[in-house]
């Protein structure tokens, strides 16, 4: 094992062998193993068949991660070492803080409370899709759950027993900070009022400039949920394809730019019955995605690009495989398309757990299906699942690099 790690994990233990001496203090050891197959088309694909290794995709990996968490008086952190190990490349070694600030406030619990320092925090109402996340913007739909890093931040709340809000400056040393990176004020108000939670929310970003959303979630009754949420942006940050880009190019025919005046929007709802079978239905808009007509034009270019590679001299073949794996600069975005349709249905029996979803793209009829069956413990949890991609041939989701994935996991908590 390597020594950065080996010394990360000895850290963790060593802190954990004197939580007694902490309020708070808990430690988490993950082992998660993956076992991949690439896709047969898309631009990775034909990049690596018209020159080998273009596809760095891992077909096998295991990852072994540590996170400890401790507070002691008004400090909280979190600190967190993983291992890598991948079939096509060298092991890699990683540490980090995830969390670490302080936490406090003023006269007493009506009064006002702040955080300052690096922090996680996730705000919004949806499962597969949050327009609203405005400071953490944590990514959805991960096979298990991520250990995520918070942003560096100042945070004022109050809260009361019907009202509550929070005032977030984030990032405030990243003047050239982008997308989630970016310095910005964020506001977030919530009421609720009988069943229904009520949410506003507003950003002030450097670079992307306002925007304002809301939010709501009710229960309708002792078996349903409903949940909206919609935002509008002055400005986001996005990938676009570079339409006067040569064929082949010398550089990345892709560049970030300023989108204007940018919509998203969320609807769903949960049913759950007494046997704890739940079903969750979502759809979302994303205008932030690729549009129709820009995907069309992604796949003018693409097959415009295996026309050239099968009658190029050798010469030139690594440009045009370059070329190829740019491509894939179209999957970037927030969303993959701008219209998405997301099921998912579970039961929990006891200790175990079952979950199968569905992530549809009703422009292309692209789709991901998952399935997963999970196990809980006193301190042992365990998972496993699978991960297939699938649609028509043309579909954006049948064009990404990887067809299947399997994996397992074990988590020791203590």
């Amino acid at each position: 094992m390597p020594r950065l790690l080996f010394l990360s994990l000895l850290t963790l233990v060593s802190l954990a062998a004197q939580a007694q001496s902490l309020d708070e203090s808990s430690l988490q050891l993950r082992a998660q193993s993956q076992a991949a197959q690439r896709g047969t088309q898309g631009p990775l694909a034909q990049a690596d068949a018209l020159q080998l290794g273009m596809n760095t995709s891992a077909r096998q990996s295991l990852l072994l991660e540590a996170e400890w968490k401790a507070r002691s008086g008004p400090l909280n952190t979190t600190l967190y070492a993983q291992h890598l190990q991948r079939d096509h490349a060298g092991a890699s070694s990683r540490a980090a803080v995830n969390e670490l600030y302080a936490s406090g406030g003023w006269g007493g619990a009506a009064g006002l409370q702040y955080s300052l320092g690096r922090k996680l925090v996730s705000w919004d109402v949806g499962y597969a899709f949050r327009p609203n996340d405005m400071v953490g913007q944590e990514e959805r739909r991960t096979l298990v759950g991520n250990y995520n890093r918070g942003r560096p931040l100042l945070q004022l709340e109050h809260f009361s027993a019907e009202t509550a809000w929070s005032l977030v400056w984030v990032n405030p040393a990243r003047p050239d900070g982008q997308g989630g990176d970016e310095e910005a004020l964020a506001l977030r108000v919530y009421q609720h009022a009988g069943a229904w939670d009520l949410h506003g929310f507003a950003r002030l970003g450097r670079e992307q400039r306002g925007s304002v959303g809301a939010a709501f979630s009710v229960v309708a009754s002792d078996a349903l949920e409903l949940h909206a949420s919609a935002r509008v942006n002055t400005r986001s940050l996005v990938w676009r394809a570079d339409a006067q880009a040569a064929l082949p190019s010398a550089a990345l025919p892709w560049r970030r730019e300023q989108q204007v005046g940018s919509s998203q929007l969320l609807l769903g709802g949960t049913w759950t019955n007494e046997e704890q079978l739940s079903l969750l239905l979502e759809y979302w808009w994303d205008s932030q995605a690729l549009s129709r007509a820009d995907w069309a034009a992604w796949r003018e270019r693409g097959g415009r690009l295996v026309q050239l590679a099968q009658h190029a001299p050798a010469a030139l073949r690594p440009a045009l495989a370059a070329n190829l794996a740019w491509q894939s600069q179209g999957f970037a975005n927030s969303s993959l398309q701008q219209h998405n349709v997301f099921a998912r249905l579970s039961w929990t029996q006891g200790a175990w757990s079952w979950a199968g979803d569905v992530l549809w793209s009703p422009q292309d009829g692209g789709r991901i299906l998952t399935g997963s069956v999970a196990w809980q413990g006193d301190r042992w949890s365990l998972q496993a699942g699978l991960r297939h991609w699938s649609g028509p041939a043309d579909s954006v989701i049948a064009q990404l690099p990887t067809r299947r994935l399997a994996y397992a996991s074990a988590v020791w908590a203590f």
